[in-house]
C-alpha cells in the first residue's frame, strides 16, 4: 500500500500595484491542472491538489474582504495564480436600528 504524503502548499498573497486586487500564488509542483481545486469566500480560500504519493491541501484567510465572484485563476507549470478584487470599504455594512 502506498502512503500519501499530506503537505500544505507554498502560498504568497499580496496586493496589486494599485491596491485594488489581491493576488494569490500557490505552488503545486508536479500537479496537473485537472487535479487542482480552489475555493474562495469573501474572507478565506481553500486549495487542494494531488499527484501520485502527495496531497497538497490547506485553507488560508485573505488579508481583507474580497469579491469571490470576480476572481480569475490561471494555472501553468505547477503555479496557480488567482486575482480577486477587494471589496469596496463599507460595502457590506448593514444599518442596525438602535432601540
Amino acid at each position: 500500500m502506498v502512503e500519501t504524503l499530506r503537505l500544505s502548499p507554498v502560498i504568497s498573497t499580496y496586493p496589486d500595484d494599485k491596491y485594488e486586487n489581491l493576488l494569490i500564488e500557490v505552488l503545486l509542483p508536479g500537479v496537473e491542472k485537472k487535479d487542482v481545486s480552489f475555493k474562495l469566500t469573501s474572507d478565506s480560500f481553500y486549495v487542494s491538489g494531488k499527484k501520485e504519493g502527495v496531497s497538497y491541501l490547506d485553507s488560508y484567510p485573505t488579508d481583507c474582504p474580497v469579491v469571490p465572484e470576480k476572481a480569475v485563476a490561471k494555472y501553468s507549470n505547477g503555479v496557480l495564480k488567482v486575482t480577486v478584487p477587494y471589496q469596496e470599504p463599507l460595502e457590506k455594512l448593514v444599518d442596525v436600528k438602535i432601540e
